[in-house]
């Protein structure tokens, strides 16, 4: 089972969803990713937008170490059911939106409905491995009204994947491998 690795709910396990099928981000992936992060001062504060969010270790990492929202996407209708729950044990279900729906789906709606007051700030895409690079790529083209002009989208792919191109428009902050594991950063161009 994945753990809550720092933050106000550092050390709380995250049960794992129904069935068969979701890859957890490793401890050691997921410690280096929210290190970079907090060098970035992206965490606090932020309005956090997980597309596959799976176990949604992601998000919980987000907002046990100070984000302010997070919007948790699954297409498994058990998965997400599990994914409030978790919520709820963990004291977050007011902090967090739990949407049972095909990522693609999710992003054109936040895109057409996102107001001021609910864009995101830190994106994270972390699909199944077999999820298509170029689907990814429409993805980020998708959710882009969604963004603020400097969110920070996060990539986690598997190492013989296909590296994302960003769309015209974005900026590559990066890449960094972790063994199978490789996190892309990225984000609106602002200049």
């Amino acid at each position: 089972m994945p753990r809550i690795i720092a933050g106000a709910l550092g050390g709380r396990t995250i049960p794992g969803p129904p069935g068969k099928g979701t890859r957890p981000t490793s401890d050691r992936v997921r410690e280096a990713l929210f290190s970079r992060l907090q060098g970035w001062d992206a965490i606090t504060g932020a309005r956090v937008l997980d597309l596959y969010a799976g176990t949604g270790a992601l998000a919980f990492e987000a907002l046990s170490r100070g984000a302010a929202s997070a919007t948790l996407v699954e297409m498994h209708g058990a998965t997400a059911r599990q994914l409030r729950r978790t919520a709820a044990e963990l004291g977050l279900e007011d902090r967090c939106d739990v949407r049972a729906a095909k990522a693609e789906q999710v992003a054109a709606s936040l895109a057409e409905t996102a107001g001021p007051s609910d864009i995101f700030t830190l994106v994270f895409l972390d699909p199944p491995y077999e999820v298509a690079t170029e689907t990814l790529e429409q993805l980020l083209v998708t959710v882009r009204p969604a963004l603020t002009d400097d969110a920070l989208v996060v990539i986690e792919r598997s190492s013989r994947s296909r590296p994302i191109e960003w769309p015209g428009g974005w900026a590559d902050d990066g890449a960094k491998a972790y063994g199978e594991t490789v996190l892309q950063y990225g984000g609106p161009q602002t200049d």
